[in-house]
C-alpha cells in the first residue's frame, strides 16, 4: 500500500510512505517508481535505515541501525558499506575508516571497548594486515600486521621513555604422530623475540624497505 505523489504515468514519483508486502515500510522520496533521494526504511526485524538512495539502493551517505544494536553511519555505494564510515559494534568496541564491499578495507583505527587498545593502520577485507601501530594503555607496538597477527620486525615503545626492538617469528608446527589427518592444526601465535632495548628512535616498517641495500 502506497500514500504520496506519483507522476503522470503513475509512478510513485516525489514524496511518499509505503507498505511493503513483508511488513517493512518506507517512507521518502521516489523517482519513477523507485526510491531515489532521502529516506527512512523500517525493517518488520527491528533494523532502521534512514538516508541517501538511489534506484532503491542505499547510495550515498546514511546511518544503518542493526537489530542487535550495532550501527554503522557512513558510506554506502549500490547497497554495501564503501568509502568512509563509522561502526559501533553491540559489544561496545568501534571502528572509524575505510570500507569496500562491506568490510573493513583500507585504513582504519579500531577501539576494542574492554581494554581501551586500539589498531591504528592497514585492513584487508576486514582482517588486519600491513604497517600499523597497537596502542595500549602505558606502552605500543609498533611493526606489520598479516591475516590479524603481528608479524617480522618491530618495536614495543613504553611510556617511560624506551624501546624494545625485535621481531614476530612464526612457529613452524611440528606434526605428532597421532594426528587425525582430516583435522588441520590450530595455527600458532607468532613469538616475539626482542633483539635490543634503546631509547625512543623514529624506526617505521616503511624504513625497513629504504635500508635494504639494492644490487
Amino acid at each position: 500500500e502506497y500514500e504520496g505523489d506519483r507522476n503522470s504515468e503513475g509512478q510513485r514519483h516525489g514524496f511518499g510512505r509505503a507498505r511493503l508486502p513483508n511488513g517493512d515500510t518506507y517512507e521518502g522520496e521516489y523517482e519513477c517508481g523507485l526510491r531515489s533521494g532521502n529516506g527512512t526504511y523500517r525493517f518488520k526485524n527491528g533494523a532502521l535505515y534512514t538516508g541517501n538512495y538511489l534506484q532503491n539502493k542505499k547510495h550515498g551517505k546514511g546511518v544503518f541501525f542493526y537489530p542487535d544494536g550495532s550501527k554503522y553511519a557512513g558510506d554506502w555505494v549500490d547497497d554495501q558499506r564503501q568509502g568512509y564510515g563509522e561502526y559501533l559494534y553491540a559489544n561496545g568496541d568501534t571502528y572509524t575508516g575505510e570500507w569496500a564491499n562491506n568490510k573493513r578495507h583500507g585504513h582504519g583505527t579500531y577501539v576494542y571497548k574492554d581494554t581501551g587498545s586500539k589498531y591504528v593502520g592497514c585492513w584487508v577485507n576486514g582482517i588486519q594486515d600491513g604497517p600499523a601501530e597497537l596502542i595500549h594503555l602505558n606502552h605500543r607496538f609498533k611493526g606489520r600486521f598479516l591475516s590479524g597477527k603481528p608479524l617480522g620486525r618491530g618495536k614495543f615503545i613504553f611510556d617511560i621513555g624506551c624501546e624494545q626492538h625485535g621481531e614476530y617469528i612464526q612457529p613452524v608446527q611440528e606434526k605428532e604422530e597421532e594426528e587425525d589427518e582430516d583435522e588441520p592444526p590450530l595455527p600458532l601465535e607468532p613469538i616475539w623475540k626482542a633483539s635490543e632495548i634503546s631509547k625512543l628512535t623514529t624506526w617505521s616498517p616503511l624504513d625497513e624497505e629504504l635500508l635494504t641495500p639494492t644490487e
